[in-house]
């Protein structure tokens, strides 16, 4: 049987994915819930809650130093923070706050992987460590949070 370059290409990097722990998420559909945006002291944040109202998603621009963090609930300290969009997947070494409980990677404001996950078709995806991936709506409000620390 012979497959369509296309698709051999599609399944030997979606298969280089999962090696290194990464899922293909192009096909997972993401959790009920929305995005809010609102500005804050030292800049903006836009902030997913799922369906209960409970924060899944914190990505914050601090303008004084042009950085954007992307931070999850977490219990404890994790190694890596996998990150998808329908253009690109990266993983991270995250740092853990135990005093509000979340796992966060800083980024610069023009850093590729902010676009990536501000143009992403219908979903984007986040997993700590080897814990599943949590598969969120890609709305404008991660746009919106970038542009502010890019201003």
């Amino acid at each position: 049987m012979r497959l369509p370059i296309g698709a051999a290409v599609a399944l030997a990097f979606s298969s280089s994915l999962a090696a290194q722990g990464i899922p293909d998420l192009a096909t997972a559909t993401p959790i009920a819930g929305s995005w809010s945006y609102a500005p804050a002291s030292d800049g903006s944040e836009a902030v997913f809650a799922n369906a209960s109202g409970y924060p899944q998603l914190w990505v914050h621009c601090t303008r004084a130093t042009r950085r954007i963090s992307i931070a999850l609930p977490a219990t404890a300290a994790v190694t890596v923070v996998n990150v998808w969009s329908s253009s690109v997947t990266r993983s991270a070494a995250p740092s853990f706050n135990a005093t509000v409980g979340r796992a966060s990677v800083d980024l610069a404001n023009f850093d590729p992987l902010l676009d990536a996950l501000a143009n992403s078709r219908g979903r984007i995806g986040f997993a700590l460590g080897s814990q599943p991936a949590l598969v969120l709506p890609a709305w404008p409000e991660i746009s919106r949070v970038v542009e502010d620390c890019r201003a």
